[in-house]
């Protein structure tokens, strides 16, 4: 290159270099030509050398070239690919969780709701109604208990749990292992709870004659009062019954318990006994349904 072509460089250097900033003139636009004088090339010893492009230049340009690339693939994919968050078989599917949305009976016995669809889903409301009569309040008092299990049970089971059942509520070391009176009252000033509150239920086998159905439910269990030595605490249980089609409706021929799943706790105050009790005489029950 001769003197008078001039080279790419920062105007006020003799030595060819780029401006670090990759600008070569007041400009900064990269493309300044600048014609030195003739005797620059007596000085240095020969004509100028060509000054590199900037390499950081180069760089910024390509960076901003995959980006941008990356975005309009983005945001061209659409739905098209599945999403790798979480594979569906660990979402439960919508018919494993939401309600029929049927009429599960149409009367009762006993305050227990009968008469159950002769299917699956009929047999999945009527043990978790069954499962909330047998958790309830009412089977510390005898003649209350005595038609919980005749409304629930095929009547040879009725006949074989009854003995059963009266030796575990109406123990009376039982009865005041939990705070009661021997006889099954609850000692004054203190408000007794019992309740099952299910919260879903799974039919592991259903003919039009028998059923195996699970209810996973929750049990709030002690005594709400100042002086309660065994206050309200809360269990998980998974209860299993074989059902029979007895009689025009569903009944208990067996069943089977065992703990859990159970969450972990929240860090919550437990309320004070006064608002326990309130809450379990002024909040009432449901009839569930499949």
């Amino acid at each position: 290159m001769s003197p008078d072509e001039g080279a790419y460089g920062d105007p006020g250097r003799g030595d060819g270099h780029a401006d670090p900033y990759g600008r070569s003139g007041p400009g900064g636009s990269g493309q300044t030509r600048t014609r030195l004088p003739d005797y620059a090339d007596d000085r240095q010893g020969g004509p100028r050398r060509p000054a590199r492009s900037s390499s950081r230049g180069l760089v910024t340009v390509v960076g901003i070239v995959v980006l941008l690339i990356a975005a309009i693939a983005f945001a061209n994919r659409g739905g098209d690919e599945p999403s790798t968050a979480r594979p569906d078989t660990e979402r439960p599917k919508a018919d494993s969780t939401a309600a029929s949305g049927t009429r599960p009976v149409d009367g009762q016995q006993g305050g227990i709701a009968t008469g159950f669809a002769r299917d699956a889903q009929g047999a999945q409301s009527a043990a978790a109604n069954y499962a909330v009569a047998l958790g309830s309040a009412d089977m510390f008092d005898k003649p209350l208990r005595d038609a919980i299990i005749t409304a629930t049970h095929v009547p040879n089971a009725a006949a074989e749990r009854r003995a059963d059942l009266d030796e575990a509520y109406g123990a009376r070391d039982f009865l005041e292992r939990i705070g009661l009176n021997p006889d099954g009252g609850t000692p004054d000033g203190q408000t007794f709870v019992s309740r099952t509150i299910p919260v879903g239920t799974k039919a592991e086998e259903s003919t039009a004659d028998t059923a195996t159905v699970a209810v996973w439910h929750t049990s709030l269990f002690g005594l709400a009062g100042e002086s309660s030595k065994n206050p309200v605490t809360e269990s998980w249980y998974t209860t299993t019954y074989t059902l029979r089609w007895t009689d025009g409706d569903w009944k208990i021929a067996d069943f089977d318990q065992q703990d859990g799943p159970v969450p972990t706790g929240r860090d919550q105050r437990a309320s004070t006994a006064d608002d326990l009790a309130k809450a379990v005489e002024e909040y009432g029950g449901f009839t569930y349904a499949r």
